[in-house]
């Protein structure tokens, strides 16, 4: 049975990580680098399905930093990165599962 969990508090650290408080106290954190590897945009999931490096690229700005965050709808959260990429949702329930190590 999978109960759906929503995020009673959200806090992004923009040059470290993005922390999240569910509904029932468990606390998630995400180091920004993890969630940029790891963004779930077709063109980096096609990068990823190819072997290819997502980030960090030659030209990628460094350190990672994460310019801002959208809420998208009641489902998820889009990140603004550095080097420019923003089309990564990250879905309440893929970030709940990557934190009980089911991701």
């Amino acid at each position: 049975m999978s109960t759906s969990h929503e995020p009673a508090t959200i806090d992004l650290e923009r040059d470290r990580a993005l922390t999240i408080v569910w509904d029932d106290d468990v606390v998630s954190r995400f180091g920004l680098e993890e969630l940029r590897v790891n963004c779930p945009c077709a063109e980096c999931r096609g990068l990823r399905e190819q072997g290819a490096e997502v980030w960090p690229k030659p030209t990628s700005p460094q350190p990672l930093r994460a310019e801002g965050a959208e809420l998208v709808g009641a489902w998820g959260i889009s990140l603004t990165w550095n080097d420019g990429h923003s089309t990564g949702i990250y879905a309440w329930d893929v970030l709940r599962a990557w934190t009980e190590g089911d991701g």
